[in-house]
Formats: C-alpha cells, sequence, structure tokens
C-alpha cells in the first residue's frame, strides 16, 4: 500500500516545531531515554556481591527478589501508565517515570538499612518509573514510524538494551571507589537529570499524520482497525503472544539478573579478561549484542515478516541457553557464549512491541503493549526469585533453570509459526 503524503510532510514539524515535529530526533530522544533506564535492570547484578556482604545473614534468593520487585513494578502498572500516555500525552508521564527513577536509586544509595527498604526504593519506586519511560518510549516509535516499525522499535529498545554496555565498567569502578551505595545516589542523580531532559522533547505526531510516501513493508500484514484494550483482549492471538512473551523472556531475565551467580555456578567468576574481572566484561559485551538483536531482528522483520523472524530467532536462543549448561570451568566458552545468548534473546523488546502495533493497532499502542509488556513481569517471578530458589535446591547450579528455559524457547518457536501466523493472517485478511 502506497500513499502519497507529501503534501503532509511538513504537519509535524508545523504543529510541534522543527525539533519536536522530527520522527529522527523523536526516536534519538527516545533512545537516550532508553539508554539512561537500561542500568537499572542490566547493573543489577553488579551490587549483589555487595550487598550479600552488607546483608550477610539474607538468603541471596531474598537479594534476588529486589531484581523480581524492579520487573514486576516496571511492568505491572504498565497499562495504567500507558492507557494516560494515549489519553494525556507524553510529556507529562515521562517527567513522572524520570522523578520516580532518580527516588528510587537515590533513596536507595542513601537510606536503605535492610533489604526491605531496597525492595521500595529500588524495586517499586525504580521500577515503576522505568516502566513508564520504556512503554512511552518505545509506543512513540511505533507511532511515529508505521513504515519501518520494526527497525524504530527496534532502535528504541536497543538504547535500553544497549545502554548498559556503555557504563557497566564504569558502574563497577564506582562501585569498586565508592561501594555499592555511593556508586547508586551518584548514577541515580545522573541518570535522573537525563531523562527530564529527553523528556521535554518527545511528543506523539499530530492526529492524522503519516510519513511521506509511506509504504507498508509487503510481509508485514497491519490491521485497519484501533483496538481498544477491551477489544484487544477479547483476541485469542493477544493471549497466544502473551505466553509466548512469558516464556521466551524468562531464560534471558535470569540470565541478567543472576550473571554473578552463575558465573559462580560454572566456576568462571574469579576469572579475569585484559585485568577486568569477567563478570561486567561479559555483561558490557552481552549490553552490544543485546542492543544490536533489537536493531537487526527489527530490520529483519520488516523484511521477512515477524512471525518467521521469531521462530527462527526463537529455536536458535534455546540451543545457546542449553549450551551454557555444557561449559563448566571454560571461561573463554562463557565469554565467547554468553553475548551470543543475548544476540538471540534481546529481540523481543522489538518484535512484541512491532507486532502489536501490526495486530491491533498504533493509535492505542502504549496501553495495548502495556498490557502485553506485562508478560515481562511475570516472567520476572520464573527468572528472579524462581530460578535462585531452584538452584539452591541445586547447589547453586543453575542448569536445571536453564534445561527449563530451553525447552520454553524451542516452544514459542513452534507457537509463532504454527499458531500465531496462521491466527493474525486469517483475522486480518478478514477484515479486508
Amino acid at each position: 500500500m502506497s500513499i502519497d503524503n507529501t503534501s503532509q510532510a511538513d504537519i509535524a514539524k508545523q504543529a510541534l516545531g522543527p525539533i519536536a515535529g522530527n520522527r529522527w530526533i523523536q526516536l534519538a530522544a527516545g533512545v537516550v531515554a532508553m539508554v539512561v533506564i537500561s542500568n537499572f535492570q542490566y547493573a543489577f547484578t553488579l551490587f549483589t556481591p555487595g550487598l550479600k556482604a552488607q546483608f550477610a545473614s539474607v538468603p541471596y534468593s531474598d537479594i534476588a527478589l529486589i531484581y523480581t520487585l524492579f520487573i514486576l513494578f516496571e511492568t505491572w502498572p504498565v497499562p495504567l501508565a500507558g492507557y494516560f500516555i494515549d489519553k494525556f500525552g507524553i510529556r507529562n508521564l515521562m517527567l513522572i517515570g524520570a522523578v520516580l527513577i532518580t527516588l528510587g536509586w537515590v533513596g536507595g544509595g542513601m537510606f536503605a538499612t535492610s533489604v526491605f527498604h531496597l525492595y521500595i526504593s529500588y524495586g517499586v519506586l525504580a521500577g515503576t518509573g522505568a516502566g513508564i519511560i520504556y512503554i512511552a518510549t518505545v509506543a512513540n516509535a511505533v507511532k511515529w514510524f508505521p513504515d519501518k516499525r520494526g527497525l524504530a522499535a527496534g532502535l528504541t529498545a536497543a538504547g535500553f538494551g544497549g545502554g548498559s554496555a556503555l557504563t557497566l565498567i564504569p558502574i563497577s569502578g564506582s562501585i569498586a571507589s565508592m561501594g555499592w551505595a555511593g556508586a547508586m545516589t551518584s548514577w541515580g542523580i545522573g541518570q535522573g537529570v537525563i531523562a527530564i531532559l529527553a523528556a521535554l522533547v518527545l511528543h506523539h505526531p499530530p492526529k492524522g499524520w503519516l510519513p511521506a510516501n509511506w509504504v507498508q513493508p509487503k510481509a508485514v500484514v497491519q490491521t485497519r482497525k484501533e483496538f481498544s484494550a477491551k477489544q484487544m483482549l477479547s483476541q485469542k492471538e493477544f493471549y497466544v503472544m502473551y505466553f509466548m512473551f512469558v516464556v521466551v523472556c524468562t531464560g534471558g531475565l535470569m540470565t541478567t539478573g543472576n550473571m554473578s551467580q552463575i558465573a559462580k555456578s560454572l566456576n568462571v567468576y574469579d576469572a579475569k579478561v585484559w585485568g577486568i574481572a569477567i563478570v561486567p566484561f561479559v555483561a558490557t559485551i552481552a549490553g552490544v549484542t543485546n542492543a544490536f538483536a533489537r536493531i537487526m531482528w527489527g530490520a529483519v522483520s520488516d523484511r521477512f515478516g515477524r512471525e518467521y523472524t521469531m521462530a527462527f530467532a526463537f529455536a536458535l536462543e534455546g540451543v545457546l541457553i542449553f549450551l551454557m549448561t555444557q561449559i563448566s570451568g571454560n571461561p573463554i566458552a562463557f565469554m565467547v557464549l554468553m553475548p551470543f545468548v543475548f544476540l538471540a534473546w534481546g529481540e523481543i523488546y522489538a518484535l512484541f512491541s512491532a507486532i502489536t502495533g501490526d495486530v491491533f493497532g498504533p493509535k492505542n499502542a502504549s496501553g495495548n503493549y502495556g498490557i502485553l509488556y506485562t508478560a515481562k513481569g511475570l516472567a520476572s517471578i520464573l527468572a528472579g526469585w524462581g530460578a535462585a530458589a531452584l538452584a539452591a535446591m541445586y547447589a547453586g547450579s543453575f542448569s536445571v533453570p536453564y534445561y527449563i528455559s530451553s525447552a520454553f524457547d524451542i516452544t514459542a518457536a513452534v507457537v509463532a509459526l504454527y499458531i500465531l501466523r496462521p491466527i493474525i493472517r486469517k483475522r486480518i485478511a478478514g477484515e479486508a
């Protein structure tokens, strides 16, 4: 489908100005905001040794619960935040999110004297703030780029997956010099300021705006309807997508939140790479591949279709997750394999947001994807506290959680190809 919107080319700039009306600047501001919040998820593993030392009498599974709570509050309040974003605009909600992430890390670093305090500051406050910023920026990309939805969602999500690659080693250095609390406080202030500045740029496109000479990707089917949340919840494809999101998300979240403990269980934790501890070094490289995955697979899905891309990437992830169980005592294998695990996992945040816009329309994308995104919260229960508790039953080994995750990934690949794709194609063909 080709639409001649040349005469509309400057409508956004006329309404919003040359900066906010430029969709590429909107995309860049969203990426910056995502980079800022990436550390709240991906740097958690760097704080765990200090937290274990300070709260020595607390079981590790209780410390891992901080991470689980962060993911829960990053995801489960998001449908409400997404509804308000679609209804009242993006800027006010972004500012609220920026304040909450600042309070989360500054409050945790300055005032936490127990793990419970971190449940509130890191888990509830920072989690809610990060969730608001995440859903606002991803949905904004979906709205501004109907012609390159997979790529735009991938680039935005790449900020979240890859932003930590810029900061994990500096944060590790800050922890070494200032302690976990000092590092959390100082980084919390800096990240909050940048998030506020990004919030001041972001806007949704004007009503009725479309990119000039829009050509719909041939391999991607897109609905002509705009589904409300209630209407979306009446469609069986939503529940198929939700199941897939939960099971594929589990393995990557488990690896992200427990990387230090996984390295210990594989007997590689004490290894160094060019004088750098292996965990922050590998986490940094994995951050790069995690970010690249979102861009690469998002662009691939624009060309070959969302469901085919999901099937291939999820199957690959299942194989790689299984291989993680076979590398005990081999730091080189750990250093090589771990980045590929994230290369095959990170795409979920591009593909599921893009397909939500395709299947249910862009108008209510913030609220609709917000509901789907709660699947990440459910996965976090399995990946954080659940995986740590299961590993404790096997002397700290994460082999059994990895076996389960591998099976999850292969199942999702089959579902994408043989269940999700036929359902979506049949329904949208019926609309025509």
